[in-house]
């Protein structure tokens, strides 16, 4: 029987029959938009299509799972040019692909005994980390994301020396293969550590923004972006800033998702991030502005001798205010 609520299900055969019964209830239907369409059906074949493949691996295995996929995608035609072909079959047994690496001038040419560096959990599939000790740690999984991809971002409300030296040496090795690292901090509560981000300033290939003004941008995102050029791009998101506890031991929650089934999750950050990265809110970091960062977290921590607060940013007017002073300036002349 239905239950009273909210959904967002489409409508097959057999709901279609007890929406037909439930004459006392109002349902709200709403045609998919064509948009759209191509996503939701998906996902709703793909439910259809797990439930009947842990049907067919009860009753004979591996073997009757890859004959009933065969008969999936064999299905899945409109046209001549896009029904599957050998090609796109399985063949008689399922495997993966988990790396691909050259083979002159690597350690895999001398040692056929090591292993490509990959994450522990799914590249291709999301999944939630708490700080549980069956888990695998954060910063363990950051190093294997680090050494397996070819661009990050990092967007943390403050960075310690305490977590980056868990990392560093990934990072060091990464930058130095041609690996692009932007980063953007800011001075928020005084917590960032000028050690920390002059280590990175020292790095090859790695820029950094920093937001001064706390009190006009208030950036507490933790996020953590890891693109591949395969297309398996990961991402963490959650409560880890860029420290020893938040990264190792303590109780925080973050949320890995994987470009294979997060797809515009991840456009949304990428898009979201290089609009703070474009944003006259965050200023480029290079080895002259070390003291501006000094003065800036001091401020954030202490107020000066005289009682009053320091502040170490230009204050910008918003867009409204400009076009409010502009006018100002205008009657007044």
């Amino acid at each position: 029987m239905l239950k009273i609520g909210v959904y967002e299900q489409i409508i097959v055969n057999s709901l279609k029959a007890q929406l037909d019964q439930q004459s006392d209830l109002l349902a709200d239907v709403a045609p998919i938009d064509r948009a759209e369409a191509p996503a939701i059906l998906a996902k709703y074949i793909s439910e259809v299509a797990l439930h009947n493949l842990e049907l067919a691996n009860e009753k004979g295995g591996l073997k009757h799972q890859i004959e009933l996929a065969n008969k999936i995608l064999g299905a899945i035609t409109v046209s001549p040019e896009n029904s599957a072909d050998e090609g796109s079959l399985l063949p008689g047994r399922a495997d993966q692909l988990l790396g691909l690496v050259e083979m002159h001038n690597t350690v895999f040419a001398v040692n056929d005994r090591a292993k490509i560096i990959r994450p522990e959990t799914s590249i291709a599939m999301s999944s939630l980390f708490t700080g549980a000790v069956h888990e695998p740690s954060m910063f363990n999984e950051l190093k294997k994301e680090i050494a397996s991809c070819d661009r990050i971002d990092m967007l943390v409300s403050f960075i310690k020396w305490s977590g980056l030296r868990l990392i560093i040496d990934e990072l060091i090795a990464f930058t130095q293969r041609g690996g692009k690292l932007r980063v953007i901090t800011t001075s928020y509560m005084g917590a960032t550590e000028v050690k920390a981000i002059e280590s990175l300033r020292e790095l090859q290939n790695t820029e950094i923004k920093i937001s001064y003004d706390t009190k006009r941008t208030r950036l507490h995102a933790k996020a953590y972006v890891f693109y591949r050029n395969t297309s398996f791009t990961t991402a963490y998101i959650g409560s880890s800033n860029l420290s020893n506890s938040a990264i190792s031991s303590g109780l925080e929650w973050n949320v890995k998702i994987a470009a294979k089934d997060s797809f515009s999750t991840l456009q949304k950050m990428e898009a979201t991030f290089d609009s703070y990265w474009n944003s006259s809110e965050f200023d480029y970091y290079k080895e002259e502005h070390k003291d501006k960062l000094v003065k800036a977290l001091q401020a954030e921590r202490f107020l000066n001798s005289e009682g009053t607060m320091q502040f170490n940013f230009d204050i910008k007017p918003y867009p409204f205010q400009e076009e409010i002073l502009d006018k100002l300036e205008a009657e007044r002349k």
